[in-house]
């Protein structure tokens, strides 16, 4: 699973989900411009095959205006750290990968407790 994490996480979450998730970048990683509209960042993600990671709930929107591709996994929490999204995504791994594996599903929310 290639992860594009959007401009509101950092940059450091690169390294440390490489185990988990080896094509993860970041979106300052790709060439866009900086600070880059949430539209250029969808476009980025549906050419190159990406599942766009954020807090963001603009692409909530965007997903569902026009649909999937690229997939995004919303995360919502209360804390929006580094260790929150290293959390949320160990915690639900299954769901996750069932997420990426499906043709129809197109937004996954993950919710902190």
């Amino acid at each position: 699973m290639k992860f594009l994490l959007d401009a509101n996480l950092s940059w450091r979450l690169v390294k440390k989900l490489q185990n988990q998730y080896p094509e993860t970048i970041n979106v300052n990683q790709t060439g866009l411009q900086s600070p880059a509209d949430d539209n250029d960042i969808w476009e980025f993600a549906k050419r190159l095959n990406f599942v766009i990671l954020t807090f963001d709930e603009d692409y909530l929107n965007l997903s569902l205006r026009f649909g999937h591709p690229p997939k995004v996994v919303l995360l919502k929490s209360f804390h929006q750290t580094s260790q929150t999204v290293i959390d949320l995504l160990t915690s639900y791994p299954k769901e996750i990968e069932d997420f990426y594996e499906s043709i129809d599903d197109g937004l996954l929310q993950i919710v902190s407790s």
